[in-house]
C-alpha cells in the first residue's frame, strides 16, 4: 500500500530519563561468606556441603561501609594470591640451578657491545651446507640394516663438500646469512632431521678458523655461538622430554632419575660428536652440549671440562684458541660456576700464548691484512674480559688481576691508581690511548669521587687529543664523550666536541667514522644530565658536529637517533628558540629524505618522531606565537601527512585552549585569533590525500569552531565534509588489504548526524538544509550492490529529527542558539520535520519490500527490528498509525526467524518496564500484540 507515514515524536523530559535510568546503591554484607575464599566442603550428618569462607578473615557485618571484596583478602588466601605464591614457588626448568646470581653480567649484555664495536668494511666470505643426495628417508619397508648403513653414510659425508661458497658479502649479508642458518638448523631439527641440523652446527663451527678478515673475528664468534648456543639448547630439551614420561622430570633430578632410553640417546649425541675429525668443530660442538653431561654421570662436567680445556692446547691460531677458551668459559658457568681450577686453568694457558702473537706466522697474517699490532691486541679484549669476568665472580680480592676484570664501581674509585699506572706504561708495545679507553668504558658505568673527576679527564683527554689516527682517536673519543656529560658543564663538552671536529674533518676522515661519531651524539645512558648538558652543547657545536654525517642515510639515522633520546628524555615542554632551531633542522632532514622510493613503514616511522617533537613544543600564553609555529611546520613538513593531520590537531586544540583562558566570553582579539586558526584548518585539510582523515578533521574542526562561536566557519567546515562523500570510495587498503569502506562512512555519518543537532540552520539556505544535503548526498553516493547502508543512514536520521522537534534539545552548545531557539517550536519548523521523517521512513519501507521480493529475509528482519527500536525509542505511539506499523515491523523481524529469542524478550520486558511510567500506558496494549505475536 503507498501509505503515507509521519513519524509523530514523542514528549521528552530528558533530566526525568536519565534520573530513572539510575542504578540503586545498595549495602552487601558478606557477614562469613566472601566471594574471594577457597571452597570448603564439610561432610555432615544434615548437610551434604557447603560453601563457605573461613572466619580467621571474614568481613564484620556491622562496618559502616561496604566491605571493598579485593582490599579485604589480603592475607593471601584468595585464589590469586595462592595462584601468584605457587607460581612464584615454581622454578621453570629453563632456570634449573640457576647457576649465577644477578650479580653476574651475562652474555647477552655483552653480545651487542661486540658486534657494534668490531665492524668492517672488508668483503666477507661464508660456506653454507648444501645438504646431500643421501641420507633420505628409504621406502616403508627399508631393512634396519639399511637405515643404519645410511646413517653412517650421513655421517662421513659431515665433512666431505657438501657446501657452497658466497662470496663478497657485506658485513650485514654475513649477519643475515648466519641468522638464515640459524633459522635452518631450527627448521631441520623440527622436522626430525637431526642429522642435518648436526652438519649444519658442524659447517658454522668451521667458519671460526677463518681468520681472513681478522678485524670482524670477535663479531663473528658472537654471531656464530649463538647457533651453537640453539643446538646446546634443541638437544638438551629433546633428552629432557625423553625423561619426562610418564612424569615430569624434577629440576634437581640426579643421573638415577635419567630413564635408559634417554641415556642411550645422549650417548649417541656424544658418540655423533666424537666422529668429527677436525678439532674446533668438534671441541665447539661437543662444549655447546656440555649440560647434557648432567644425564649421564654425577661427575661427568668436572670431568669434562679440563679435557676439552686441553683440547684448546692443540688450536695453533692464539686468536681462534682465545675465543674457544672464553666459549668454553661460558657454558662452564652457565652449568657449574663452581668449577674455578678449570676456569683459571683457560686463563693460564691464553698467557702462555701470548708469546705466539710475535711469530712469523702472525705478523704476516697482520701485514697481508694490514692491521696494526695495536689493533690485533684489541681484538682479545673480548676473550680476555670475558675469562676473567668468570674467574673474578665471587672470588677473593686479592685474585683479582686486571680493570677489565673488575667491577666498574671498583675501578671508579681508584681511577687515579689506575692513570698513575697507565702514565708509566711503556707505550712501544700497546698504545696508552687503548688503555684510556678500557678506563673510559668502566667510569660510563660507575661515578669516580668528585674531586678527582677533572684530573682524571685533563689526563685522558692529553693522550687521547694526542692520537695521531683518525680511527683510533675517535674511537677512544666517543668513550669519553658520556663522561663528560654525565659530570661536566657546556664549557668541557663543547671542548670535547670542538676538539672531535677538529680531528675528523682533515681529508673527510668522518667518512671511515660514522659508526663511532652516531654514538657520541644521543648519549642515551645519560639520562639525569641529558636535558641540561645536551641542549647546551646546542648552542655552538651540535649544528657543525651533524654536518659531518654527509651521507644521506647515516645522516637520517642520525637524526631519528636524536629525536628518540630527545623524546625520551625532554620531559617538559619546550619553547627555547636554541632548541627549537636545532630541532626543526633534524626534523627538516629527516623529511626531506623522503621521496618516491621511501618504504611506507619509513614515513610513518619518521612521522611519528617530528610528531613526537611537535607534542614537546609550548609557548605558553603566547598562543600566537604557537600558531606561527604550526605555520612554519607545515610547510616544512609537507610530504607527511601524519604530521600535518598532527598540526591541524594542535591548532584545534590552541583553539579550544583559547577558550577555556577566556572561559567562553571571546574578546574581539582572541575571536579574531580563533577564526585564524579555523583558516589554518581550513586551509590544511584539502592538502591530505585521505578521504577519511579528511572527512573526520572537517568535522573536528567545525565542531571547534562552533564551540567558539565561529558559525560561519563551522558551516563552511561541515559543508565541506558533505562536498566530499562522494569521493569516497567503495573500498580502502587497511594494513596492506583492501577492505570495503561502508563500515568507515557509516561510523563517521552517524558521528555528523549527533553534531548536527546543534547546527542552528543559516539564515541564507532554508530549513535543516544540512541535513537536507547530508541525505541527498547518501541517495546519489554509488553503494556496493546489495547493500542496505543507504536504508541505515535514513534509520539513523529519523532520532535526529525526533530530537530536533523537542521543545529543548539533549546537549547544546554555550552562546550558540541552536534550532531549538531559532525556532522556538515553530508549526512550520516541526511541519518541514514531518515532511522529512515521511519521506525517510517511505523509502525505508520500499527497500523493505524489495527484500521480501528478493528473498532477502535475513536482511530484511535485521532492518525491520532497527526501525522497530527507532519507532519504540522516539515516536508517539499513542498515534494508531504509528502502532501498527511498529505491531507489522516486529512481525516482520520475527517472521523468518531473524531475532533471537533473547533479544525477543528483553525487548518485551523493556516495553513492559516503560508501561510502568505515567505518560507510557498506552503501551499496554502493543505489550499484549507483541507477546500474541511471539508466542505464534
Amino acid at each position: 500500500q503507498n501509505t503515507s507515514w509521519t513519524l509523530r515524536s514523542r514528549g521528552r523530559n530528558y533530566d526525568a530519563e536519565l534520573q530513572r535510568c539510575g542504578l540503586e546503591a545498595a549495602l552487601v554484607d558478606f557477614g562469613d561468606y566472601h566471594p574471594l575464599k577457597p571452597i570448603m566442603v564439610t561432610d555432615t550428618k544434615t548437610r551434604r556441603g557447603t560453601r563457605k569462607g573461613s572466619t580467621s578473615s571474614s568481613s564484620s557485618s556491622s562496618s559502616s561501609a561496604p566491605p571493598d571484596p579485593l582490599s579485604s583478602m589480603l592475607d593471601g588466601t584468595d585464589p590469586l594470591s595462592m595462584f601468584a605464591a605457587a607460581s612464584a614457588s615454581e622454578t621453570p626448568r629453563e632456570k634449573e640451578e640457576e647457576a649465577v646470581g644477578p650479580d653476574f653480567e651475562p652474555w647477552s649484555l655483552k653480545r651487542g657491545e661486540i658486534l657494534a664495536r668490531f665492524t668492517t668494511t672488508e668483503k666477507l666470505s661464508i660456506n653454507l651446507f648444501m645438504g646431500s643426495d643421501r641420507g633420505k628417508a628409504t621406502s616403508q619397508g627399508s631393512a634396519v640394516s639399511e637405515k643404519v648403513r645410511t646413517r653412517l653414510e650421513e655421517l662421513d659425508d659431515l665433512e666431505e663438500g657438501s657446501q657452497r661458497e658466497l662470496l663478497n658479502l657485506s658485513q650485514q649479508d654475513y649477519a643475515n646469512r648466519i641468522e638464515e642458518l640459524n633459522q635452518s638448523l631450527k627448521e631441520a631439527w623440527s622436522s626430525d632431521q637431526k642429522v642435518k641440523a648436526l652438519k649444519i652446527v658442524i659447517q658454522c663451527s668451521k667458519l671460526l678458523s677463518d681468520t681472513s678478515v681478522i678485524q670482524f673475528y670477535p663479531s663473528k664468534f658472537v654471531l656464530i655461538t649463538d647457533i651453537l648456543d640453539t643446538f646446546g639448547r634443541l638437544v638438551y630439551d629433546r633428552i629432557w622430554t625423553m625423561c619426562s614420561d610418564p612424569r615430569p622430570l624434577p629440576d634437581n633430578f640426579t643421573v638415577e632419575d635419567v630413564n635408559d632410553t634417554a641415556k642411550e640417546t645422549c650417548l649417541n649425541w656424544f658418540y655423533k660428536i666424537a666422529s668429527i675429525r677436525e678439532l674446533l668443530p668438534r671441541l665447539y660442538v661437543e662444549a655447546a652440549i656440555l649440560k647434557c653431561n648432567r644425564f649421564l654421570n654425577k661427575s661427568a662436567i668436572q670431568e669434562t671440562l679440563p679435557r676439552l680445556t686441553a683440547m684448546i692446547r692443540g688450536i695453533g691460531d692464539p686468536l681462534v684458541a682465545a675465543y674457544a677458551r672464553a666459549y668454553l668459559c661460558r657454558v662452564g658457568m652457565e652449568v657449574a660456576p663452581h668449577l674455578k681450577d678449570s676456569l683459571n686453568r683457560n686463563f693460564f694457558d691464553l698467557l702462555g700464548t701470548f708469546r705466539q702473537i710475535s711469530s712469523e706466522n702472525v705478523r704476516a697474517q697482520l701485514v697481508l691484512q694490514m692491521v696494526e699490532m695495536p689493533e690485533y691486541l684489541t681484538l682479545y679484549s673480548p676473550a680476555i674480559s670475558w675469562i676473567l669476568q668468570c674467574i673474578a665472580y665471587r672470588a677473593p680480592e686479592g685474585h683479582k688481576l686486571i680493570m677489565r676484570a673488575f667491577r666498574p664501581e671498583f675501578v671508579a674509585a681508584r681511577a687515579t691508581d689506575f692513570i698513575g699506572m697507565i702514565k708509566d706504561c711503556d707505550e712501544a708495545g700497546f698504545p696508552k690511548h687503548l688503555l684510556f679507553g678500557s678506563l673510559g668504558r668502566s667510569l660510563a658505568s660507575a661515578d669516580p669521587p668528585e674531586s678527582e673527576r677533572l684530573t682524571i679527564l685533563n689526563e685522558a683527554w692529553k693522550v687521547i687529543t694526542k692520537v695521531r689516527s683518525p680511527q683510533d682517536y675517535i674511537n677512544c673519543a666517543e668513550i669519553w664523550v658520556e663522561f663528560t656529560c654525565r659530570h661536566f658543564t657546556k664549557r668541557e663538552v663543547n671542548t670535547i666536541l670542538a676538539d672531535i671536529i677538529k680531528h675528523m674533518t682533515p681529508d673527510r676522515a668522518f667518512e671511515d667514522a660514522y659508526p663511532q661519531l652516531q654514538t657520541v651524539i644521543p648519549v642515551q645512558s645519560v639520562e639525569l644530565h641529558f636535558q641540561f648538558l645536551l641542549f647546551s652543547v646546542l648552542q655552538e657545536r651540535f649544528l657543525p658536529f651533524l654536518d659531518m654525517f654527509q651521507k644521506d642515510s647515516v645522516r637520517v639515522e642520525v637524526c631519528k637517533s636524536i629525536m628518540e633520546v630527545f623524546i625520551k628524555h625532554q620531559v617538559e615542554l619546550t619553547r627555547d628558540p636554541v632548541i627549537l632551531n636545532a630541532m626543526l633542522h633534524i626534523c627538516k632532514t629527516m623529511h626531506d629524505s623522503v621521496n618516491a622510493l621511501t618504504l611506507e613503514d619509513e614515513k610513518r616511522s619518521l612521522a611519528l618522531l617530528i610528531i613526537g617533537f611537535i607534542r614537546m613544543v609550548s609557548f605558553g600564553r603566547d598562543f600566537e606565537q604557537q600558531l606561527s609555529f604550526c605555520v612554519e611546520a607545515r610547510a616544512t613538513f609537507c610530504n607527511l601527512e601524519p604530521v600535518l593531520v598532527q598540526l591541524i590537531h594542535t591548532v584545534n586544540q590552541l583553539a579550544m585552549e583559547t577558550r577555556r583562558v577566556m572561559r567562553g566570553n571571546h574578546s574581539r582579539k582572541t575571536a579574531a585569533f580563533v577564526r585564524a586558526c579555523a583558516a589554518y584548518s581550513f586551509i590544511t585539510i584539502p592538502s591530505l590525500s585521505s578521504i577519511f582523515s579528511r572527512l573526520s578533521l572537517y568535522l573536528l574542526s567545525g565542531q571547534v569552531a562552533l564551540a567558539n562561536q565561529c558559525l560561519s566557519q563551522a558551516d563552511a567546515f561541515l559543508k565541506a565534509a558533505v562536498s566530499i562523500l562522494p569521493e569516497v570510495p567503495r573500498s580502502i587498503s587497511v594494513e596492506g588489504k583492501l577492505r570495503s569502506s561502508e563500515s568507515f562512512l557509516l561510523d563517521f555519518i552517524n558521528s555528523f548526524l549527533a553534531t548536527l543537532l546543534v547546527i542552528p540552520d543559516h539564515p541564507e539556505h532554508g530549513v535543516l538544509y544540512l541535513v537536507r544535503g547530508l541525505l541527498n548526498m547518501v541517495q546519489d553516493y554509488t553503494w556496493e550492490d546489495n547493500s542496505d547502508a543507504k536504508v541505515r543512514v535514513y534509520i539513523s536520521a529519523l532520532p535526529l529529527l525526533a530530537a530536533m522537534s523537542q521543545e529543548t534539545y539533549l546537549y547544546s552548545i554555550p552562546k550558540v542558539d541552536s534550532n531549538e531557539t531559532l525556532y522556538g517550536g515553530d508549526p512550520k519548523f516541526l511541519s518541514e520535520i514531518n515532511k522529512l521523517c515521511e519521506t525517510l521512513i517511505g523509502q525505508i519501507l520500499d527497500h523493505l519490500k524489495t527484500l521480501g521480493r528478493d528473498e532477502s529475509t535475513r536482511r530484511q528482519g535485521a532492518l525491520a527490528f532497527s526501525l522497530f527500536g527507532v519507532l519504540l525509542a522516539h515516536s508517539d505511539l499513542r498515534n494508531n498509525k504509528l502502532s501498527q506499523l511498529a505491531v507489522n515491523l516486529w512481525n516482520l523481524s520475527h517472521k523468518h526467524g531473524y531475532c533471537e529469542t533473547r533479544t525477543s524478550v528483553r525487548t518485551l520486558e523493556f516495553i513492559k518496564h516503560q508501561t510502568q511510567q505515567p505518560d507510557m500506558a498506552h503501551l499496554s496494549d502493543m505489550v499484549q500484540r507483541l507477546t500474541l505475536q511471539s508466542r505464534t
